[in-house]
């Protein structure tokens, strides 16, 4: 699913980005490339030029964890870009999960039991696996959806409701762009992941613009705006929390500030779609 020597682009998209000043070293008005050149990368990790050189080509064999840490370092790579580069650099053994993708019966019912917080469970491709009626009516009518149209990517790429329902749509496009490269890394053998980014690089040229980009990035948390046509503009801060056990599966909670007027559009929201019985997705074969 890899594209060919995805390691060097990465590389050489993150070198050219970092000011060679900021890395203590004197540029010159001769420097025809924006960036770092290789030499000054090796210089900076303390490897030979020769070696940084072979792994741009994709022609160095598994290098060692010091030798990613230096470049991380000479990169100035964050957390997340560490373990896309750890992901291109050392490919680990398959851990595709098994198909169809089951959640467990006690987070299907932890789901319930949260009928005031909008919650669901995805996985590592943005498969929405499980989910509340809050949810379901926060991003789009899961129920109604077959097990292929359940994923937030395609909902944020190719459906144009999102635009409307996703008030920084482009801050949520570049957080899904970034979830999905940094999966690619971890899970490189998973041919339905490959099928659902050759759709969106086919079907979006937006998609195809950020994918370009090599931006690499996991939200763990943060805040997101949203528009509903019931209870109007409500601001809700998000938590992920991958699930022990559960390979790439992680359970996305949003959660309004006291007594803000989110929390009064979401007390609005939950008093409109009535006590529902929580709908799970079941996947197709």
């Amino acid at each position: 699913m890899s594209e060919q020597n995805e390691l060097g682009r990465f590389l050489k998209s993150r070198r050219a980005r970092i000011d060679p000043g900021e890395s203590g070293i004197e540029a010159n008005s001769r420097r025809r490339v924006a960036g770092l050149r290789r030499e000054e990368v090796a210089s900076l990790a303390g490897i030979s030029v020769e070696y940084y050189v072979r792994l741009e080509q994709g022609r160095a064999s598994r290098p060692s964890e010091a030798v990613l840490d230096a470049i991380a370092r000479a990169l100035k790579l964050d957390p997340d870009e560490r373990r896309y580069l750890d992901g291109l650099a050392r490919p680990r053994p398959s851990t595709r999960s098994p198909r169809p993708e089951r959640v467990r019966t006690e987070l299907t019912q932890l789901l319930g039991m949260m009928d005031r917080v909008p919650a669901l469970v995805i996985n590592h491709r943005m498969d929405v696996l499980a989910w509340n009626r809050l949810a379901a009516q926060l991003f789009f009518d899961f129920d109604a959806a077959t097990p292929r149209e359940r994923n937030l990517a395609r909902f944020g790429f190719l459906d144009n409701d999102s635009k409307e329902r996703f008030i920084d749509w482009q801050d949520v496009a570049r957080a899904t762009v970034g979830t999905l490269r940094l999966a690619t890394s971890h899970h490189d053998d998973d041919e339905v992941l490959a099928t659902l980014l050759g759709e969106l690089m086919m079907k979006s040229e937006q998609f195809r613009t950020l994918w370009a980009g090599r931006d690499v990035k996991q939200r763990t948390h943060g805040s997101k705006r949203f528009r509903h046509p019931v209870v109007g503009e409500l601001t809700l801060r998000f938590e992920n929390f991958d699930l022990p056990g559960e390979t790439g599966q992680r359970l996305v909670a949003f959660s309004p500030e006291p007594a803000s007027p989110a929390a009064e559009a979401l007390e609005l929201l939950a008093m409109w779609t009535g006590p529902e019985a929580e709908r799970v997705a079941s996947e197709e074969s």
